[in-house]
């Protein structure tokens, strides 16, 4: 009798498989952009100028010229007349001596009438003009007023900030099974014969 050869079991294995279907998720951002609003108020300047007064009063220097008021030069004469006359009592006094004195030899009429006109005119004219003066004009100078008034521009700035947009598409994953695992075992053939 010979050796008989052991019976042998074979097992066949087939792996399971999964397949899987996937798509990305989509993420959508959107961001408004911020809305800037400005007011401006400008500046405003006022301004409120009164103008200046030069007064110039001249009076003294027509007085001077013989242009003053009839009144002035009327009262100057009836101040000046005593003296006025006085000095008209002396030179007729004065006149007379030298009348007089004839031993000199002068024509004393001739000279007295040449004077008497030159004379007469300067006492007229010291009496009727006002006094002469480097300081006849009277100036006053008042400055006018100035105001102002200033406000400075006023800038406003209003800013709306929006929110972020986002939307999200979700993705799809499916999960199945490609193909099943499986297990086989084939059993030896015996041979049940002696």
């Amino acid at each position: 009798m010979g050796i008989l050869p052991l019976p042998q079991i074979q097992i066949h294995q087939q792996y399971g498989r999964i397949g899987i279907d996937a798509d990305m998720g989509q993420l959508e951002i959107q961001q408004p952009r911020a809305t800037l609003e400005i007011r401006t108020t400008p500046s405003r300047l006022e301004i409120d100028a009164e103008p200046g007064m030069l007064l110039i009063d001249n009076t003294r220097w027509h007085d001077a010229l013989g242009f003053g008021p009839s009144l002035d030069v009327m009262s100057r004469i009836y101040s000046k007349a005593s003296n006025i006359a006085l000095q008209a009592i002396s030179k007729i006094v004065e006149e007379g001596n030298r009348m007089a004195a004839i031993q000199t030899g002068e024509n004393v009429i001739k000279s007295l009438a040449k004077e008497s006109v030159n004379e007469e005119i300067v006492i007229f004219k010291g009496t009727v003009v006002g006094e002469a003066s480097l300081d006849n004009i009277d100036i006053n100078y008042e400055p006018g007023k100035f105001d102002r008034h200033f406000e400075a521009a006023k800038v406003e700035r209003n800013v709306t900030v929006h929110a972020p947009i986002i939307e999200y598409q979700r993705g799809k994953l499916d999960i199945y099974m490609l193909q099943q695992p499986k297990l086989e075992i084939t059993p030896p053939q015996i041979d049940l014969k002696f």
